[in-house]
């Protein structure tokens, strides 16, 4: 019996998160993906840096050049906030 429940247990662990990870992924462009990999290839917090500049990229359409600063070149990707008030956009 114990044998039994360990099994489907395990089974429904397995299930849950394959089905749980297409969910949580978020469908990147092209365009987003290399725009945003030159964005944060220097950043200390590299995922963090990825999953911020590509929701702001798929919003905006736009990444800034470089690593840091020349955001003046991308007015949308400039202006969003979080709910702190501080940027959101790396």
């Amino acid at each position: 019996m114990k044998l039994l429940f360990a099994t489907l247990l395990v089974c429904s662990l397995l299930l849950s998160s394959s089905l749980l990870e297409p969910a949580m992924a978020q469908p990147r462009s092209p365009f987003c993906v290399g725009k945003c990999d030159a964005r944060c290839k220097k950043a200390a917090v590299w995922d963090r840096c990825i999953q911020y500049c590509g929701l702001c990229c798929e919003q905006c359409k736009c990444v800034p050049s470089g690593t840091y600063g020349n955001k003046h070149e991308c007015p949308c990707y400039r202006d969003k906030k979080s709910k702190k008030g501080t940027p959101k956009c790396p």
